[in-house]
């Protein structure tokens, strides 16, 4: 009764309209989930739920975020700013401290009428970080169930306490635990199926005034914890590894990732590769990861179609960035490369004539601000810098922008902090690695034509000198000038 007063308290503070004027927005996240599904041509991984939505919706196969590491990527999807103008490069610095007067999606759905509200990671919170109160009409942590099971909760705490005993409580929190979990327990005993027990009460109790609510999944985010259940859908005899387990042929150094964030876990070497049966191991666990997610995906679409709010309903889901499964001998993202900033992007609006269309048109996190916009008839806030993708769920072949744009912060070997600015067009990757301090430049060229795994860097190339000049000139003009 007190949830049901607050949200009414918060519904009559905002701007009134009629729901039957408005589309309402289920915004689901799913934290490092990279396009590796069977909607995306990828049938090992079972993902039914999210493969109905794309054949619902439209899928994009070209979708790439801003920068392939949590905070920084939402940052710039939520505001619809690239991460050099919010001037978020990291996991600490939220976006306000550097952009105060930044307008968010929900913050400007919110200011449109619309009751928003989110459960689960939609922001990066945490690492210092908090919400964002402007963006939601109640802010509230929902009960979650725990992220391990019983197995890792005993890892975790008993890690924890040696590690308080032998170096203090700043070691103690940043102990990880167990890597992955398969506990015997029931979906809404871990985090994600919590979420989603969450997400339905809210839909139902908001199902008839306009809503933008945001649903955002910890899975496949290491550590790798779903109900064993779904690790049975793979047989782990079955997993390849990654047939190119070594950095790109002449990049950088500095493009690579020493992927530290794994190693923080309990069982994972603190160098050098995995060997072949615990990569497997990371493999099945993170697969098995990714399907509890899509049976939580499932469980709200089947929540939409019984309070027959799915015609008027846009749905989106997102993964925040790539993620590396052994692929150059990485792990995790932290990289400019393809697997690391290709991202999972759905989206189905009631109405579209081209259900279950796929299109190859590249577009940004950025573009979903102006896109969600244009799906619930708003007019977005001035200043956006992404462009609305809407056209091309009418029209999936149109022509469309020339790049995607993207970076990583890393530092060069005697030249310090550099910035790695990435240009993604049909074609090519190039990426240009420059030091702050004295201005020392790496470059990085991928022709994705005959060499769509980025195995061999030909940026020194003669034969390719003449497209290093254009792409340069695209990275110069910059996404202003990519744009359709």
């Amino acid at each position: 009764m007190l949830r049901s007063l607050i949200i009414f308290g918060a519904l009559v503070l905002s701007v009134t309209a009629s729901a039957a004027e408005r589309m309402n927005v289920l915004f689901i996240a799913s934290d490092d989930l990279r396009p590796e599904l069977g909607c995306y041509g990828h049938p090992h991984v079972k993902s039914p739920n999210i493969d109905r939505l794309a054949s619902e919706g439209t899928l994009f196969n070209r979708a790439y975020c801003q920068q392939a590491v949590c905070n920084p990527s939402r940052a710039s999807l939520m505001t619809g700013l690239y991460p050099e103008t919010l001037q978020v490069f990291d996991l600490p610095t939220h976006f306000r401290d550097k952009k105060p007067d930044a307008v968010t999606i929900a913050q400007h759905f919110r200011e449109q009428g619309y009751y928003t509200e989110r459960v689960g990671k939609i922001f990066h919170v945490g690492h210092g970080n908090h919400d964002d109160k402007f963006s939601w009409s109640v802010m509230r942590n929902h009960p979650s169930a725990n992220r391990f099971g019983p197995e890792g909760q005993a890892v975790l705490k008993r890690e924890k306490n040696q590690a308080g005993q032998k170096k203090g409580a700043a070691t103690k929190d940043r102990v990880r635990g167990l890597p992955w979990e398969a506990p015997e327990v029931g979906d809404s005993d871990l985090t994600d199926g919590a979420t989603t027990d969450a997400v339905i009460e809210i839909l139902n109790e908001v199902q008839d005034r306009p809503f933008f609510v945001a649903c955002g999944f910890a899975n496949p985010h290491l550590p790798f914890v779903a109900p064993k259940k779904y690790w049975d859908l793979y047989d782990p005899a079955s997993i390849e590894l990654a047939d190119n387990p070594y950095p790109p042929h002449d990049a950088p150094k500095c493009a690579a990732t020493s992927w530290g964030e794994m190693r923080a876990y309990v069982g994972i070497p603190p160098k050098g590769p995995l060997g072949d049966a615990q990569a497997r191991q990371a493999i099945h666990a993170y697969w098995a990861a990714v399907s509890y997610v899509d049976a939580q995906v499932g469980r709200l679409l089947d929540e939409l179609d019984r309070l027959q709010l799915r015609e008027k309903t846009v749905v989106i889901l997102w993964g925040d960035h790539g993620w590396q499964l052994g692929e150059h001998g990485f792990w995790c993202k932290h990289t400019n490369y393809e697997v690391a900033a290709r991202v999972p992007l759905i989206i189905s609006v009631p109405g579209q004539s081209h259900r279950g269309a796929k299109t190859d048109r590249l577009v940004e996190f950025v573009d979903v601000f102006p896109s969600l916009c244009d799906a619930c008839s708003l007019s977005p806030p001035q200043g956006l810098e992404g462009t609305s993708f809407l056209p091309l769920v009418e029209q999936p072949d149109r022509p469309w922008k020339q790049a995607a744009f993207h970076l990583y912060p890393r530092s060069i070997a005697d030249h310090g902090p550099a910035m790695g600015r990435a240009v993604r067009t049909d074609r090519y990757r190039m990426v240009e690695w420059k030091a702050e301090r004295d201005g020392f430049t790496e470059y990085e060229l991928y022709d994705l034509e005959t060499d769509p795994d980025e195995n061999q860097n030909v940026a020194g190339k003669s034969e390719y000198a003449q497209v290093l000049t254009e792409l340069q000139a695209i990275q110069a003009a910059g996404p202003r000038g990519a744009r359709p």
